[in-house]
């Protein structure tokens, strides 16, 4: 039996034979266990005059939302990454690298782009609409572990994009290389970075049990 299992067990038997949580808690520290650990344990059990205790709804992993979410995450990156591509194409066909001279749009990387999006995009909006949709139902599945992950790393790799986008400009500001198309490129990775940002950050200040 795992520790965790053995606390838990401890905590729920305690708790049955009427035992007040600071005693619990003052017994568990003494015994070793950390003050984050038992507040866990603890917290899995709501503060009711019943008995037996009454559990607390608890985070849970499903194999189906895995392949989701999963789906739903290699959606959403091939649509941003693919969608700043084809902007990139663009800007460097309207704002021509003066040393250069005129740019020619790269065709073939565009109708790459265009066809990743034309794919993925619906994809992960079907995909999104059916997680809502599921979530509106049974506001349960708001505590699959599954979707918290998903979301945080969504939100970390879209603030690491943030992040180095503005690490770029500043770079390219004080060695004199900040062009209207250095600008115009750093603005479009920064709309859909923050899009993305903004977007899941929403979404779990939605959660009730957002942390």
């Amino acid at each position: 039996m795992r520790p965790a299992d053995r606390l838990a067990g401890f905590v729920r038997d305690a708790l049955i034979a009427g035992r007040s949580r600071d005693d619990i808690h003052g017994a568990l520290a003494r015994a070793g266990w950390s003050a984050t650990e038992i507040d866990t344990a603890l917290n899995a059990w709501a503060e009711a005059p019943f008995d037996p205790p009454i559990p607390r709804p608890q985070p849970y992993v499903s194999a189906a939302e895995a392949f989701l979410y999963s789906l739903m995450f290699v959606a959403l990156a091939m649509t941003a990454w693919n969608l700043t591509s084809l902007f990139f194409e663009l800007i460097d066909t309207w704002l021509p690298d003066p040393v250069d001279g005129l740019s020619r749009i790269d065709a073939d990387r565009v109708r790459w782009a265009i066809a990743i999006l034309v794919v993925f995009f619906p994809l992960f909006l079907l995909l999104n609409a059916r997680a809502v949709k599921a979530a509106a139902r049974d506001p349960g599945v708001r505590r699959s572990s599954v979707r918290k992950w998903f979301a945080y790393v969504t939100l970390f790799l879209a603030a690491l994009g943030l992040i180095g986008d503005l690490v770029a400009v500043i770079y390219a500001f004080l060695s004199g290389d900040l062009t209207a198309r250095f600008a115009a490129k750093a603005m479009t990775v920064a709309v859909v970075a923050g899009a993305v940002l903004a977007y899941f950050r929403g979404e779990l200040a939605d959660r009730p049990d957002a942390r």
